[in-house]
């Protein structure tokens, strides 16, 4: 049996015109701008700290490009459309901050770079996670266990100079949201949380004991 064969058998690609396919990149391609725009603005002093917290950090990035993902027509689709996103999204962001704001951050530029240029791969199987089978509740829980684990780091988010702790809670229950909104949504059968939860909390435990994501993300804004 080839791979094609048994991923077919996780999720069937469903049909599309290819004005549907144009109308769909062209959608991620705005929705990328103006996320990029708005994540750029609201990280300027005596902004509303709560935007700033949620824009500067991977969560939403991962929350918005699992939506992509998991609702595009076919995996293919999906990786075009994700690296579409993030690629306006990039070129939004550092396009005001070089032009506007005359900084030029290349370290930022070349990680964030490299992820965009990964993204397709990761959009392709993230396709699945809306599918049946173990492997798709596997793939499922990985942006939940993200979610987790940057959710609860938040609790760590606030140097004692900062006067924002009281955003805390608040900032937890939007990843709480988010999380609920990925487990409830995503999967055709509503009650594939109860796999899907365990595996994301074994993962959030084990990766959070290992600081995988400290080790990735290390020093960058968009992680702790």
């Amino acid at each position: 049996m080839s791979l094609s064969h048994k991923l077919n058998q996780i999720r069937g690609v469903n049909p599309s015109t290819t004005k549907q396919k144009v109308v769909s990149i062209v959608t991620a391609i705005i929705i990328g701008a103006i996320l990029g725009l708005a994540a750029k603005l609201v990280d300027t002093p005596n902004m509303n700290p709560i935007f700033d917290n949620i824009g500067g950090r991977l969560g939403i990035w991962v929350f918005v490009a699992t939506l992509l993902s998991v609702f595009s027509s076919s995996p293919k689709l999906a990786s075009v459309k994700i690296f579409s996103f993030f690629a306006s999204m990039l070129a939004v962001y550092y396009v005001y901050t070089v032009l506007v704001l005359h900084f030029f951050p290349r370290k930022e530029i070349m990680f964030w770079g490299i992820c965009a240029l990964v993204s397709p791969v990761c959009a392709y199987w993230m396709w699945y996670a809306r599918g049946k089978g173990w492997l798709s509740s596997f793939i499922m829980a990985l942006p939940i266990t993200a979610l987790l684990i940057e959710g609860v780091q938040l609790r760590h988010a606030f140097l004692p100079i900062h006067t924002h702790y009281y955003l805390i809670p608040y900032l937890m229950g939007i990843y709480l949201g988010m999380i609920l909104i990925l487990l409830f949504n995503i999967p055709k059968k509503k009650m594939k949380f109860i796999y899907v939860l365990p595996i994301a909390l074994i993962l959030s435990i084990i990766m959070s004991y290992f600081n995988v994501f400290g080790l990735i993300f290390g020093g960058m804004n968009g992680f702790l």
